[in-house]
């Protein structure tokens, strides 16, 4: 049985987390665009460690059978788009996220932040609903 999109933008979430990926937040976009259904939008600390979080993150999604639609940014790794169709997941560089702002562009959708205790995975919501 296939994954549902939000248990994907949660297997992301957590799969970025694993590589100590910093602030991960998951943005629900479905009411609000046709481009995705959820964010998956997370950060590291260097080029470095940007890679390294993608490369785990598509190897977790792989063990369940999850392919990419789309990879881009990974030469350069200030900013990793990994496109999943209905999750899209982007992991930036700590400035590089600063700079764009993509949470403040989206600043009307449901914003879930992820950490141990993130529903789903054992736990409840660590932010508030934005309207």
């Amino acid at each position: 049985m296939p994954l549902k999109s939000r248990d994907v933008a949660l297997l992301a979430a957590a799969a970025a987390r694993n590589k100590k990926a910093l602030d991960v937040i998951i943005l629900e976009l479905g009411e609000l665009t046709v481009i995705a259904d959820y964010f998956v939008i997370c950060s590291g600390e260097s080029t470095t460690q940007v890679r390294a979080i993608a490369e785990f993150v598509e190897q977790e999604m792989a063990r369940k059978g999850v392919t990419p639609i789309g990879r881009e940014g990974i030469r350069f790794s200030h900013w990793v788009l990994l496109d999943y169709g209905d999750v899209i997941i982007h992991i930036f560089e700590k400035e590089t996220r600063a700079y764009y702002g993509l949470e403040k562009l989206w600043m009307d959708a449901r914003t879930i932040a992820y950490d141990e205790d993130t529903p789903g995975l054992g736990g409840k919501d660590k932010r508030a609903i934005h309207s």
